[in-house]
């Protein structure tokens, strides 16, 4: 069984027992997390979809992460113009444990 479930304002395709990084869910190492906006669960034999779709996905919080550095670098040829900046994404690291 799978379902696609949004998760700040992203869309992931998840089953159980899988773990996934996520942008950053607040929250601590060992938090239960409850998604409510699922948009579709997949069994083996049906398949859920649309608004009156009444479905959750539980996790857990594994780890709060950075992701791998970003660098922005800006230049104007000729004019001495050179600008660097750069950032980290933080992300999520979450257990998926039930669909219910």
């Amino acid at each position: 069984m799978f379902a696609v479930v949004k998760i700040a304002g992203q869309q992931f395709k998840v089953e159980n027992g899988q773990t996934l990084f996520v942008p950053r869910v607040e929250g601590a190492s060992g938090d239960k997390v409850e998604f409510a906006e699922v948009l579709l669960t997949a069994s083996d034999n049906a398949v859920k979809a649309g608004a009156g779709l009444k479905a959750t996905v539980k996790a857990e919080i594994l780890d709060q992460v950075k992701g791998d550095k970003v660098i922005a670098f800006k230049m104007k040829r000729r004019k001495g113009f050179r600008k660097k900046t750069g950032h980290r994404t933080q992300y999520t690291k979450i257990k998926i444990e039930s669909i219910a």
